[in-house]
């Protein structure tokens, strides 16, 4: 008889599809759409390769070292304890401010379109929606369980039916290669909506508690490719329902702008209580979970032996100083310079992540084909998004090499000052199951 302590497939499966569909698709379509034009469903199917590719290292290190740490406890693993394990660290942490920023971005255009639209309305969204769920955060309440699996249901529904009644009306000549743009553009919109496809990674920091390797596997595999049918299926009804201006002026709330020829008014509001409920959820999740790891293993090393969930117990500077950091981006920098930062620091992470693997592969069983496309994906992506960027508007990549730079900065500043070290388990809880194996 299974554990009732134990995560099944559906469970690890909907932590995968609620970390992809969270505010990634609402903020960013429009600014993909812009810069892929009509080849915008190969950007996505192009971006969703990745992060299938991506999944397969992610499915062998979670399988071989389960822990809370998830990524962070992958990095340890393959690169040691060392500046550049701590540095990649607070890179993610750095990262989870960056989308924590878009998070509310987005929640401050979507929400603002309803007052009829206004740049200081939506900076005014943008710092109510964070400091409430700072607030949320410091108190200790949670979004319970059932509330999660509602919105993943309703938000996933919603997504559904716009790509269900939009096929209907899709205009396919609108898609024709010939006047598709170059190989640089369509793989730079993919990768700005490549951070719409990084919440999967959230599956590896509950992998200690999945019934079994295999069901790991599929949940990395399955979520990745049902969000990828979803996102492909929407960039089509985008792109071969509206008029490419239209998309480009409503670009902050493209989605919502693309359910109207199908849905009429009721979608259009559809889409905008889905974009609110999944921007917030998001916001709030990645503060709760993901930020607050990272933030612990880069003040003090480790994970701490019991973590509380429900509260930033010990680490509320941090709760304070990611939800500044998060406030000040969202309102000084454009949609691009925060997308820019965030796909970047992601397609870094997920480099080195799949490095990891071919690195440990013997350990963990990857093939060191798989393993090694991830590498060159990434890495290939990664320059082309940087390419790009230099060659039309430099100064989106300030927050990106900020993000970098800073990171590693910050680590070999901290170490020297504190003298503290990553510890060789971020997770106690994956030292004493690697003793277990070794006894």
């Amino acid at each position: 008889m299974k554990s009732l302590k134990k995560l099944g497939f559906w469970e690890v499966f909907s932590i995968g599809v609620s970390g992809m569909i969270g505010g990634g698709i609402f903020a960013v379509l429009g600014l993909s759409i812009q810069l892929s034009h009509n080849a915008a469903p190969v950007a996505f199917l192009i971006a969703g390769l990745i992060a299938l590719i991506t999944a397969y290292s992610y499915s062998k290190l979670s399988s071989r070292y389960p822990s809370e740490g998830g990524t962070i406890e992958f990095l340890v693993k393959a690169y040691g304890t060392g500046v550049v394990s701590g540095g990649l660290n607070v890179m993610l942490l750095a990262s989870y401010v960056v989308m924590i920023s878009l998070y509310a971005y987005a929640f401050g255009s979507y929400s603002a379109n309803i007052f009829g639209y206004s740049e200081f309305t939506k900076h005014v969204l943008v710092l109510v929606v964070i400091t409430v769920f700072t607030l949320i955060n410091a108190l200790g309440a949670v979004i319970t369980g059932r509330t999660e699996d509602a919105l993943i249901a309703f938000k996933l529904s919603i997504l559904v039916l716009i790509g269900a009644a939009g096929l209907t009306l899709v205009n396919w000549g609108k898609f024709s290669p010939t006047t598709w743009p170059t190989p640089l553009n369509i793989v730079t919109g993919g990768m700005i909506i490549f951070l719409a496809y990084e919440g999967f990674e959230l599956i590896a920091n509950a992998a200690v508690d999945v019934d079994s390797p295999k069901t790991l596997s599929k949940a990395f595999y399955s979520s990745v490719l049902v969000v990828v049918a979803v996102y492909v299926t929407i960039a089509i009804v985008t792109v071969g329902n509206l008029p490419y201006n239209v998309i480009v002026k409503a670009r902050d709330y493209a989605l919502a702008i693309a359910a109207k020829p199908s849905l009429g008014e009721i979608g259009f509001w559809l889409v905008t209580l889905a974009a609110l409920a999944s921007t917030s959820s998001a916001i709030n999740a990645t503060l709760y979970g993901t930020a607050r790891a990272s933030y612990m293993v880069a003040r003090y090393g480790q994970l701490p032996s019991t973590i509380e969930r429900k509260v930033w117990k010990g680490a509320y500077e941090g709760l304070i100083i990611i939800s500044l950091l998060s406030l000040i981006l969202a309102n000084t920098s454009s949609l691009e310079a925060i997308s820019t930062a965030g796909s970047g620091g992601f397609l870094v992470v997920f480099l080195m992540v799949n490095l990891a693997a071919l690195k440990l592969r013997n350990n963990v069983k990857a093939n060191p084909l798989i393993t090694s496309l991830g590498v060159i994906l990434t890495l290939t992506a990664l320059m082309m998004l940087i390419y790009r960027i230099v060659i039309t508007n430099p100064s989106q990549l300030i927050i990106l090499t900020a993000l970098v730079l800073g990171s590693f900065i910050t680590e070999t500043l901290y170490r020297s000052v504190t003298g503290r070290r990553i510890a060789e388990y971020v997770d106690e809880k994956l030292r004493k199951r690697e003793e277990n194996i070794r006894n």
